[in-house]
């Protein structure tokens, strides 16, 4: 009898404690990847002074644009 009762409390804490140590699994993997990602945005991440420069420079590029156009706008008259 005995037996059966130590038996019985073993299958009872191993459908308690599988299920936690599954989901433990599952969410440090989800972790890991989640960092990963954090990490890759980090490196892609455009920063505020690189898209200024780079708005600089087109905001440039399409005044002589403009000033082209108009010196040939001018010389069509």
């Amino acid at each position: 009898m005995e037996m059966d009762a130590m038996l019985f409390w073993n299958i009872i804490l191993t459908m308690v404690v599988v299920p936690f140590g599954w989901a433990f699994n599952k969410m440090f993997q989800e972790v890991k990847r989640i960092q990963i990602l954090l990490n890759k945005t980090r490196e892609d991440y455009a920063r505020k002074d690189d898209v200024k420069d780079d708005m600089h420079n087109l905001m440039d590029a399409l005044k002589r644009l403009e000033d082209k156009l108009d010196k040939i706008l001018i010389g069509n008259r």
